[in-house]
């Protein structure tokens, strides 16, 4: 009996570890959702519509001492070939970068937008650095793109945060992206690179639906508010 409880509860903490994949992706969705329901204070749509790739990081974590001391997980998902739809989603670590104002902050949520086809194929490799590898801008925020900058216009990658209730456009300079590649097997049951998961049209973990469904719905053309 002694020892079945002993083993019971080793591996409490290995089914806990599990299942932090799959909250995360129903937390990406949320954030998703959230500030897109606000128009007015949202991503532009034309934006969604054009972008290559979008990362969302629910729950950013900012350390309580000086600058750079960032670090979350989160999910890319990238368009088809033939732009219709949204691939199943990969996971990333970010690390480093400055948040600007958001220094302080415990806690953000970011989210990027791949405006380039140089940017998607850069993000996909295994390591990733914002700024050195692929130019980033901060997104503006509403309804229309019209007030994008020279700078925005020619990055290869929008960034934005949400923190403290406050969505903005960041400019997120020096982070890196790594994918997780311990965190696609435990979605997907094998070790699976970013690039093979969305290039080679793998099939989405049902925990993925929802996230899947909102980018759907908020980067369809004919979305209205």
């Amino acid at each position: 009996m002694a020892t079945t409880v002993m083993a019971t509860m080793a591996l409490t903490p290995l089914l806990a570890t599990d299942q932090e994949p799959a909250k995360r992706l129903d937390a990406a969705a949320t954030v998703f959702s959230e500030v897109m329901a606000t128009p007015d204070k949202g991503i532009p749509q034309e934006l969604l519509e054009t972008a290559h790739c979008i990362v969302i990081v629910p729950d950013l974590k900012t350390a309580a001492f000086g600058v750079g001391g960032k670090y979350g997980k989160g999910y890319l998902s990238c368009r088809s070939k033939t732009r219709a739809g949204w691939s199943a989603p990969a996971t990333i670590r970010i690390e480093g970068g400055s948040v600007g104002f958001q220094i302080g902050a415990s806690s953000t949520d970011l989210i990027m937008l791949v405006m380039t086809e140089r940017g998607a194929d850069k993000l996909l490799a295994s390591k990733f650095t914002l700024g050195a590898e692929g130019s980033v801008a901060a997104g503006p925020v509403g309804r229309t793109a019209t007030a994008q900058t020279d700078v925005q216009m020619g990055a290869d990658i929008l960034s934005w945060s949400r923190s403290q209730g406050l969505f903005a456009g960041l400019a997120l300079e020096g982070a890196t992206l790594r994918e997780d590649v311990d965190d696609n097997a435990t979605l997907y049951g094998r070790r699976l690179e970013n690039s093979a998961i969305v290039n080679t049209g793998v099939r989405a973990p049902k925990a993925a639906a929802r996230l899947i469904s909102v980018l759907n719905r908020y980067s369809a053309k004919e979305h209205t508010q």
